[in-house]
């Protein structure tokens, strides 16, 4: 890690910077422009915080997973440890759309296969396959496991850290509990209409009333559950003490302006960027000239986001893989 200006020497107060900027929140998710080095800085927070003592889980919500390669692991949809510490533990996890997706619809299948006449049962097969591939099925997919996840983080795990995909697909992610709330909502008063409306129709049958209180149907307790879990995954993406999003450039002009912006549209959602990490960067020692080319895109980001700490990450030499590799990272860090 460099400070602003390319010097190789590194004052502790700015290594200890973005380990500090988050060190009380457990949903830390990493994000940026794709080819910046986001695995690499989600996974030395992972193993930084491990060091600590801490129970961590490291999630990839990125279709092009990369965990996998640079932990040197075979990691899958179910969690398995990455590294086990002194004190503390990584557990790793590349989220599998398609295999959340196949769930969801088995689940789904059951509940319409039990609410619908057996007529209706080939008809409704052939539309749930056809929502298998359809578009924001796989997204809607990983927001699933990133609510579950979430509700279940603090009885398995001190902290989540999630290494998410390039900057775009990462925001209509964030955004979707918000859409998916309002539209489970709007199914629910829809479902309601429709059930008071065939009560009332029971009702004017001689001997169709019904005696008690009805019981809730199985679809709109479904529904119910999934409204419950997109809202308490946005409650919890913006409590800034519980949630903190760290946002991974390179300092060169296009990655820094897409970190810029990047910035806005957390502030605009509500969720709090702790910090921002400058990756790979070159020394003065390395390259005179391009550090302080790189300096200049430094300062640019500073200037724009005067509130938000910014860590350098220097370019390591060596193996660019592997957990020696990770926790060098993870030491420059903190």
């Amino acid at each position: 890690m460099a400070p602003p200006h390319g010097d190789a020497t590194v004052a502790a107060g700015k290594r200890l910077m973005l380990l500090a900027a988050t060190s009380t929140q457990r949903l830390l998710f990493v994000g940026g422009k794709g080819g910046v080095g986001k695995t690499t800085i989600a996974s030395a927070l992972a193993y930084a915080r491990a060091e600590a003592g801490e129970r961590v889980l490291l999630v990839s919500t990125d279709p092009a997973h990369n965990l996998g390669h640079l932990w040197e692991q075979r990691f899958g949809d179910e969690p398995r440890t990455a590294a086990r510490l002194a004190a503390g533990e990584v557990t790793a996890v590349e989220i599998d759309p398609a295999a959340t997706v196949a769930q969801h619809l088995a689940a789904v299948s059951t509940t319409m296969r039990g609410v619908l006449p057996e007529r209706m049962h080939g008809q409704a097969a052939a539309h749930l396959e056809l929502a298998r591939n359809a578009p924001g099925s796989h997204e809607s997919a990983i927001l699933e496991r990133i609510a579950d996840l979430a509700i279940e983080q603090g009885a398995t795990y001190d902290t989540i850290v999630f290494d998410t995909a390039p900057t775009g697909h990462t925001l209509r992610l964030l955004s979707l509990p918000a859409q998916l709330g309002g539209w489970v909502d709007q199914l629910l008063q829809n479902r309601g209409r429709s059930e008071r409306f065939a009560e009332a129709l029971q009702g004017l049958v001689p001997g169709g009333g019904r005696s008690g209180a009805p019981a809730e149907h199985p679809l709109t307790a479904t529904l119910t559950r999934r409204r419950e879990r997109f809202a308490h995954l946005e409650s919890a993406l913006t409590d800034p003490e519980r949630t903190a999003f760290v946002a991974v450039s390179v300092a060169e002009p296009v990655p820094v302006s897409e970190t810029i912006e990047l910035a806005s549209e957390l502030a605009s959602s509500s969720i709090r960027l702790a910090a921002t990490v400058i990756n790979r960067r070159t020394t003065v020692v390395a390259d005179h000239e391009r550090a302080a080319l790189e300096s200049e895109q430094v300062a640019r980001l500073a200037a724009a986001l005067p509130a938000i700490p910014i860590a350098e990450v220097a370019r390591l030499g060596g193996a660019l893989s592997g957990v020696p590799m990770i926790a060098r990272v993870a030491a420059l860090l903190g």
